[in-house]
């Protein structure tokens, strides 16, 4: 699959994935100096890039494991949703989840983008739904 991409920045870092088998594309701050993030505060983060995703896909902003264990960042809203008709830049709202003030450098990988396919929906109003073993029980009902 061909992903057009514009560089809003001379200095972005095209997407690119670590391994072989790897189902995201790291994303890099494209940013011109160290930024510093408080205890529970989140900070905007421009990856320097637009996209033009196919029709029927969406860009799903995840952490990445590294920083989100040894530093407690990750994106504020855990994971992003870019439509495929959004041209603006990739930006991540990285959020320090830790007690200790944590940096992002220019050029660090700090999120990761998977291409995802989804289903258009038509919601039908009814007035009851099949009943199923399981029924209403939710949050806990099938196990600790």
């Amino acid at each position: 699959m061909k992903i057009k991409i514009r560089k809003t920045s001379k200095k972005a870092i095209v997407p690119r994935r670590e391994s072989e088998k790897s189902a995201g594309y790291d994303l890099y701050a494209c940013i011109d100096k160290t930024i510093f993030i408080k205890p529970h505060e989140t900070v905007m983060i421009g990856t320097g890039l637009s996209m033009e995703l196919p029709d029927g896909t969406f860009g799903a902003i995840f952490p990445r494991s590294g920083i989100a264990t040894k530093y407690g960042l990750a994106p504020a809203n855990k994971v992003g949703v870019c439509d495929s008709d959004y041209r603006g830049e990739y930006m991540v709202a990285l959020h320090n989840h830790s007690d200790k003030m944590q940096t992002v450098e220019p050029n660090q990988r700090i999120a990761q983008l998977i291409i995802l396919p989804y289903i258009i929906a038509d919601f039908c109003e009814v007035d009851e739904l099949s009943t199923t073993k399981r029924d209403n029980r939710g949050f806990g009902s099938t196990g600790k």
